[in-house]
């Protein structure tokens, strides 16, 4: 399975979650899957790249061309993929994947989660999102996710379209199930949300 992970670009997070990135991507690579990314050599983008890496995986890098200088772009990527604009650039990523991870990030790992929600939701696409919550970084999120829908300007079945783990083997478990979907989002099982 082609699976895309989005996450930090920064290295001045906490240890925990380059830890956590190195080992999602090592599972992935254990269990055959292939690594979509946005080919970034920092943060927890180089982090799960590394974990492929150290596992033998294959890895896809996903970048525009503006991004090609020193040190930003993961070198050792099986193929990679440059695109003009950012937008091209996520486009590329969903029509490359399977499946979509968020681990831990900032201001463009949320807009990438919500725009590849959004088109679940709207029935653009109907592949497994998951978060990997480490260490509780995202309860503010669902807790926000939470309130919209107690206060209906979302509903139940929009929060059942994507799942959270603490944990990438419980994660992974998940994305590699047959039964995540019984038809249209108000079926979607609610299966894992932690």
């Amino acid at each position: 399975m082609n699976i895309c992970v989005y996450g930090a670009s920064s290295n001045v997070i906490d240890e925990k979650y380059i830890a956590a990135g190195e080992e999602l991507g090592r599972k992935m690579a254990k269990r055959g899957h292939t690594l979509v990314f946005g080919g970034g050599a920092a943060g927890l983008m180089g982090a799960v790249a590394r974990g492929m890496s150290d596992g033998g995986g294959k890895i896809i890098g996903v970048a525009p061309s503006f991004f090609n200088v020193d040190g930003i772009l993961y070198e050792d990527c099986t193929e990679f993929i440059y695109t003009e604009t950012m937008r091209e650039r996520k486009e590329k990523m969903e029509n490359e994947s399977d499946a979509f991870i968020m681990t831990a990030g900032g201001i463009g790992t949320f807009e990438e989660f919500f725009e590849i929600l959004t088109l679940r939701q709207l029935g653009r696409h109907k592949k497994p999102i998951a978060i990997l919550n480490t260490g509780g970084y995202f309860d503010p999120l669902l807790a926000l996710i939470d309130r919209a829908i107690e206060e209906r300007f979302m509903t139940e079945a929009n929060r059942r379209i994507f799942a959270v783990f603490g944990s990438s083997d419980e994660l992974l478990d998940y994305l590699e199930s047959d039964d995540i979907f019984e038809g249209d989002i108000s079926q979607f099982k609610s299966i894992g949300n932690k």
